[in-house]
């Protein structure tokens, strides 16, 4: 079940990556994108609170503008995207903005990522390959790099480990074996802003990118 109460355990560490919820994309060669809710390695949601989402869910290719057709499943949103692409997704109502413990309204907002054979960036906030298919990808935030950053990573076999990216804003990932990987980092960005036609003075992103090593 989502709770607001665990809004600081997704937005915060992720050296406990395996045990925070989190949001992601997963994609299998051209088949249809599913989107899921809960701990990676883990219990998923279900039921409303994964249908929820849709309404205010994008998932599309590389054009924000052509969102692909979002379908409620019980564990999961089907997205039926075209092409054999990476996919994206946008969302920032998974929870209504709250007011943090400093006393100022905060948002959260998701961009997400599966696939990593596209090596330009899309989403505001994303973890980009640095060549197609490869195991170095470079952080940005509105297209600029972000230095010192952690990045986690859950391989095929469960286990969570933290890096950290260089002053070009890079980190290369060790692919150990075959199976899917979900990196995950998040960002903080403060000042007069807006999400959803709600006035905020902090917004907390999250960004995961899946791709399956084979």
């Amino acid at each position: 079940m989502i709770k607001k109460t665990l809004v600081t355990m997704l937005l915060s560490s992720f050296a406990v990556a395996a045990s925070a919820h989190q949001v992601w994309v997963e994609r299998d060669a051209s088949g249809p994108a599913k989107v899921y809710v809960g701990d990676v390695d883990g219990e998923r949601d279900h039921g409303e609170d994964v249908a929820k989402l849709a309404a205010t869910t994008q998932v599309f290719g590389k054009d924000s503008k052509q969102p692909a057709k979002l379908t409620t499943k019980n564990e999961y949103l089907e997205a039926a995207v075209s092409g054999s692409g990476d996919v994206r997704l946008i969302a920032d109502q998974v929870w209504k903005p709250w007011k943090n413990k400093d006393g100022q309204m905060q948002a959260a907002v998701f961009n997400l990522r599966a696939g990593r054979t596209e090596t330009a960036g899309v989403l505001d906030f994303e973890l980009v390959p640095v060549k197609a298919n490869g195991d170095v990808f470079t952080l940005t935030f509105k297209g600029e790099p972000l230095a010192d950053k952690k990045v986690s990573v859950i391989n095929p076999e469960k286990w969570v480990k933290g890096f950290t990216t260089d002053k070009e804003g890079r980190v290369k990932i060790p692919l150990q074996g075959k199976g899917r990987y979900v990196l995950m980092s998040n960002h903080e960005q403060k000042g007069d802003l807006e999400v959803a036609g709600d006035k905020v003075q902090k917004i907390s992103y999250t960004t995961t990118l899946s791709f399956i090593n084979k």
